[in-house]
């Protein structure tokens, strides 16, 4: 056995357990740290192969593991901005320089620009759902993926383009002479709906009962009094036991016009019944006009909705979530997120719910999941350990004296 060999030994045991300290102070400074995943220092021994009557000391060496996958506690906070990951899978993130990142730290809010972005910097991404866009997700990727912006929900006007109407009409109204209009109508009722810059246009309902379970429904322009083109046609209801009211299958189920300043206008009147009761007429009618968000609220798809002052719901982006076959072995990055590598395999890119992936929680945190208790006794076994190897250090030193002082 090599005195030299009795120093290295200790020498390597001093690092190994420098090296655990190191993960210990790491994880202790960011046990506040929203989405921390605790580091933690693993040893293995290094033996040199040895003679039947000599030992020859080896050394030690140190791998570090990060406990990606344990999710840690939830805290829930007052912003619908802050985000946790329920289950599998990670936020993805952008940093200035273009450069897309994963993520479980979901502390975001607007920037000066609307961009959210969390205490670190990074951009939160998602896809582009406006106007009832269906998210291209690209699942070996990050094609297709914008920042959310907040500000680009606000003052925008969307022209109206279909209603969906729930009605009855009377069937024990007398019959008159059709077509429909201001001079001649059974009922009447309006709808509100957008042109192209987001100004109200009212449109008028006359429905006149011309027969017996027939009735005819003509469209007009409110503001001028005129017959919208397209607008008039004739429906026919099946009263028998079968029917119960419905609409004939001969008869048309909507009416089309074009918007005055709009775009063209489907009213959608398959639901329209004529049983014993009296007039009603509902419609859910899409558009809006310009309007500055109040809030923005997030569902547990990840769909982000601006709510705007005026009322108006605007679903506009659909967050995205993506994984890795072995979260574990993901490389940490400065700021809290984690880019992938060989060892981890490629990202899966998909939305919240799907594919394995976990939901969304609007208004809470993940904490790290480190405990306190854990690493200071880590730290006291560390402690000990470097002292311990620092004894075998010194006292190959103090042999080794011996050896030279016996040429005295």
């Amino acid at each position: 056995m090599s005195l030299y060999g009795v120093m290295r030994t200790g020498v390597s045991g001093m690092n190994a357990q420098s090296n655990k300290l190191s993960t210990v102070s790491d994880n202790i400074a960011n046990v506040n740290t929203t989405g921390y995943k605790r580091a933690s220092t693993e040893f293995s021994s290094l033996i040199l192969k040895s003679g039947s009557g000599n030992y020859d000391s080896g050394a030690v060496e140190t791998t570090v593991r990060y406990a990606i996958s344990d999710a840690g506690n939830y805290q829930f906070t007052t912003s619908a901005t802050d985000l946790a990951v329920q289950g599998n899978g990670f936020f993805v993130v952008r940093d200035p320089n273009g450069n897309n990142f994963l993520t479980r730290a979901g502390a975001f809010v607007p920037d000066s620009t609307g961009n959210l972005v969390n205490s670190a910097g990074f951009q939160l991404m998602g896809y582009n759902i406006a106007n009832g866009a269906t998210p291209t997700v690209a699942a070996n990727g990050f094609g297709g993926l914008q920042v959310i912006n907040v500000n680009q929900m606000a003052l925008q006007a969307s022209p109206s383009t279909k209603a969906t109407v729930d009605a009855n009409l009377d069937p024990s109204a007398a019959i008159i002479a059709g077509p429909p209009g201001p001079g001649a109508y059974t009922s009447k009722t309006s709808v509100v709906t957008y042109d192209n810059i987001g100004n109200a246009v009212t449109v008028d309902v006359y429905a006149a009962k011309t027969a017996a379970n027939t009735w005819q429904i003509q469209l007009y322009d409110s503001s001028t009094g005129t017959a919208l083109a397209g607008g008039l046609n004739t429906f026919t209801f099946d009263v028998t036991a079968t029917g119960k009211g419905k609409l004939t299958a001969a008869s048309p189920t909507s009416l089309t016009v074009t918007i005055p300043g709009g775009s063209s206008f489907n009213m959608d009147l398959s639901a329209m019944t004529q049983v014993a009761s009296s007039f009603d007429f509902k419609a859910t009618v899409d558009g809006n006009a310009p309007s500055a968000v109040e809030k923005v609220n997030i569902d547990d798809k990840g769909v982000v909705t601006a709510v705007l002052k005026n009322g108006t719901e605007l679903p506009s982006f659909q967050i995205a979530l993506a994984n890795v076959p072995s979260p574990d072995h993901l490389t940490p990055e400065v700021g809290n997120v984690y880019s992938p590598n060989l060892d981890s395999g490629n990202v899966q890119v998909g939305l919240a719910g799907q594919g394995g992936l976990g939901t969304i929680q609007s208004g809470a945190l993940e904490d790290s999941n480190v405990d306190l208790a854990d690493e200071l006794t880590a730290m006291i076994e560390a402690q000990r350990g470097f002292t311990a190897n620092s004894k075998s250090f010194q006292t190959g030193a103090d042999l080794l004296d011996v050896v030279v002082n016996l040429k005295r």
